[in-house]
């Protein structure tokens, strides 16, 4: 089996080699950038499974650099690494695609889960695009999970790779209460204690895309204190 390819983007030496060295013990192939012009290249060179990104790094910073990989790749996953855990620095990030966020300090074991994790669910995504299954229809409409396209009563609509992993995780459980937290990790690999409304956005763009009447949801409804329910038929 071919070694996983992990990208550090990292500009503090001490950090970037500390992780190295782990993830060559747990079996991973690695590089390291210490800039954002450097990540770029090696990037499109090194043709990483997964990307760890600092924020704060030299020539372009790493929002940036999140930009040019999703322009060119929506799928690869990316895991942030940084000093800014503020709510607003994670909310940005998530916007563009991010798929994990991960504060300094973070422990190690902690991060090779998460690595671990994203890189198993970006697997398990691949082995589903395999599968045939590739549309799901119910009474809001037709869910193209291969083009990333919803036919809805607004026409059509084309979904980015967030609104199709958790459009999945819904379709996949209908009639079933998902807490936010369960969302969240579905979607962005966030643990349960993010302050975000990344998924009260989503819930809000879903409605608009597949309800009659987005005010009186039948479809994607709230449950108080628990989260949102996807119901596929009208009741």
């Amino acid at each position: 089996m071919m070694k996983k390819k992990v990208l550090i983007v990292e500009d503090e030496h001490h950090i970037a080699e500390g992780i190295l060295i782990n993830l060559k013990f747990s079996g991973y192939e690695t590089a390291i950038a210490y800039d954002g012009e450097k990540a770029i290249e090696l990037f499109e060179t090194f043709k990483p499974d997964l990307v760890l990104l600092d924020l704060m790094i030299p020539k372009i910073d790493g929002l940036s650099v999140l930009k040019k990989i999703r322009s060119q790749d929506e799928r690869l996953p990316v895991l942030i690494l940084s000093a800014k855990g503020e709510p607003a620095d994670k909310v940005k990030a998530l916007k563009i695609g991010v798929d994990d966020y991960l504060a300094k300090p973070f422990d190690l074991d902690e991060l090779l889960l998460r690595i671990d994790r994203l890189l198993t669910r970006s697997q398990w995504s691949k082995s589903n695009e395999l599968t045939g299954i590739d549309t799901y229809k119910f009474d809001g409409g037709l869910i193209d999970f291969v083009q990333a396209r919803a036919t809805t009563p607004q026409g059509e609509v084309q979904l980015t790779e967030q609104e199709m992993k958790l459009l999945k995780l819904f379709t996949q459980n209908p009639d079933v209460p998902l807490p936010r937290a369960k969302l969240l990790e579905a979607g962005w690999g966030m643990t349960a204690d993010t302050n975000t409304r990344t998924i009260d956005n989503f819930i809000v763009r879903m409605r608009k895309y597949f309800e009659e009447d987005p005010k009186n949801p039948v479809y994607f409804k709230s449950l108080r204190s628990i989260g949102y329910i996807f119901s596929p038929k009208k009741k």
